[in-house]
């Protein structure tokens, strides 16, 4: 009996497959869509970050939900130890991006981590990290807002230019 019902079935899906195809999807697919190339980024100065940028792509950090930030790092500048109070998650897009763990700030110690490199950052874990080299590096960023971050000594500055 199944098999008198197959040929009737494969059919159906063959006829809804050609009609979905040749209708197109309906205009209101596209709505909710974003789409951003580099050139619509809009970068944010780093207040005394030394030419350090972030960019918001999706979410809004400060409250709750979902968001998607990228941070550029110009060459010889990193962030000191600090932490997160969600858990964050890391994907290099350009350049060698230097990572440590830790309290202890030594850019000597940091693990290189080249463009497609992916590091996950645990909820109040220390970090810190940002470009130990001639090159920029840019990282984009994913989290659970509100973001909180919390620098391990708060009268050290934020961030560090580091010898090349």
């Amino acid at each position: 009996m199944r098999a008198r019902f197959l040929p009737l079935l494969t059919a159906s899906l063959i006829s809804a497959s050609v009609l979905s195809a040749t209708a197109g999807p309906p205009a209101a697919q596209d709505e909710g869509f974003v789409r951003l190339r580099p050139d619509q980024v809009r970068w944010e100065e780093v207040p005394d970050g030394y030419g350090a940028k972030i960019a918001t792509l999706a979410g809004d950090p400060s409250k709750s939900g979902l968001y998607v930030q990228r941070v550029s790092f110009p060459p010889h500048v990193m962030t000191r130890p600090h932490w997160h109070a969600t858990d964050r998650y890391v994907t290099v897009i350009q350049g060698t991006w230097y990572a440590g763990t830790g309290s202890t700030f030594d850019p000597r110690r940091a693990v290189p981590m080249k463009a497609g490199s992916y590091m996950f950052h645990p909820a109040h874990a220390l970090h810190w990290d940002g470009s130990n080299s001639d090159e920029e590096v840019i990282v984009q960023v994913f989290g659970m807002g509100p973001l909180k971050t919390v620098r391990s000594e708060p009268a050290q500055p934020a961030w560090a230019r580091v010898a090349p």
